[in-house]
């Protein structure tokens, strides 16, 4: 009698823990919770960005008009950039990409052939 006295209030709650108010899991209401206070903190400084982007995009814009076909000459000739040095600014303002020499070139994780020696 005892066991069916325990049982009994058990088995009725358990439906009442496993709905959960709204439809939503205590997960979801927490990462809800969580997007939109981050939304909220973030609101201002996306409004500042959105009034930077709208403020410099005609800058943007000539600078595209004017370097967008020099750029594109410049891609057709340098075909792999790993061929090349990081761009170097000279004293006089000339910006030079200088290429690498065959042995700068070379995989410095080629296979090593087995029983081949590795050099450390």
């Amino acid at each position: 009698m005892k066991r069916l006295a325990l049982a009994l209030p058990l088995a009725l709650a358990a439906p009442v823990h496993a709905e959960e108010p709204g439809g939503r899991t205590m997960m979801e209401r927490g990462a809800q919770l969580f997007f939109e206070g981050l939304m909220s903190e973030m609101r201002p400084a996306l409004e500042d960005l959105r009034g930077l982007a709208e403020e410099v995009e005609p800058q943007l814009r000539d600078f595209a008009r004017e370097m967008g076909p020099a750029f594109a000459q410049l891609m057709r000739e340098i075909k792999d950039f790993s061929a090349y040095h990081p761009p170097e600014i000279l004293p006089n303002g000339d910006i030079i990409l200088r290429k690498k020499q065959p042995p700068e070139l070379t995989d410095p994780y080629e296979e090593v052939a087995p029983g081949g020696e590795i050099e450390i």
